[in-house]
């Protein structure tokens, strides 16, 4: 369950993020998160120092993120700047982000973020890699429905593409953990679909997946005991060893059924 009682991006991002539902988050406006996120916590520490990353295909992670404090490397939006996109800078794919004409201004195509996203796998072998597709939601709010369908199927296609790369990989193989989730729900019914609020009955409700070492393969749960978004944080930590609570004592647990550092 998303717990920051707003039921869209900018909040559940932080509240994802942080661990902590912050109600001075309460807009998606751009504005420099004041609170420090588990991938800036995590920079500041070795051996991820210098080996966290975050690639989104809308803008306002910038914000989210607040690149100028957090010193991750972020490529957020149309950014097609060489330290978003490499170094070295793929000439095709520099081009593509330069000339194309944006259907939203805010948000790029998944696809072309997919390319970047490989392009930092390989050149930069990041230990810790946020990953923010955004054409689902987009295709909602238009109540484009077969497009919806279509780019919910391509994520599934990109982040099996992601997981075989990184298997192939000595860096990465047998020692990468996948968390897979959103940062809402949405509304259900014939136009209720589209759109997601606090209004919007369902638009707290969201699903998380996980894969990889240190996760047990229990496949879709029944019955399982409810969560909050705000345990993401934590359990990203704890995946890698370490203790994001002790740090920050506010943020929600773990997530049961996952070992690690940071359990109630």
């Amino acid at each position: 369950r998303v717990s920051n009682g707003m039921d869209f991006s900018y909040p559940g991002y932080n509240e994802m993020l942080t661990g902590i539902a912050d109600p001075r988050i309460d807009t998606n406006d751009p504005v420099p998160n004041p609170n420090v996120t588990v991938f800036e916590w995590l920079n500041r520490m070795e051996p991820f120092r210098g080996k966290a990353a975050a690639y989104a295909t809308w803008s306002v992670f910038d914000a989210i993120f607040n690149r100028a404090r957090s010193g991750l490397r972020i490529c957020a939006g149309w950014r097609p700047e060489a330290a978003c996109l490499g170094p070295p800078v793929p000439p095709n794919l520099k081009r593509l982000y330069e000339t194309t004409t944006p259907y939203w201004r805010d948000n790029v195509w998944d696809s072309f973020m997919q390319a970047a996203v490989l392009e930092e796998i390989r050149q930069n072998r990041p230990r810790v890699l946020f990953v923010g597709y955004g054409e689902t939601d987009e295709w909602a709010h238009l109540g484009r429905y077969d497009l919806y369908l279509e780019s919910a199927r391509q994520w599934d296609a990109f982040v099996r593409e992601l997981w075989e790369t990184m298997q192939a990989m000595p860096e990465y193989r047998g020692t990468t953990a996948f968390v897979l989730t959103t940062d809402h729900g949405r509304g259900s019914g014939f136009e209720e679909w589209k759109d997601h609020d606090t209004v919007v009955p369902g638009s707290s409700d969201m699903w998380i997946a996980a894969l990889g070492p240190g996760v047990p393969a229990m496949g879709e749960r029944r019955n399982a005991p409810t969560v909050t978004q705000a345990q993401i944080a934590a359990t990203l930590a704890a995946l890698l060893g370490e203790d994001y609570r002790r740090a920050f004592p506010a943020a929600a647990p773990v997530l049961p059924d996952l070992p690690g550092p940071g359990r109630p």
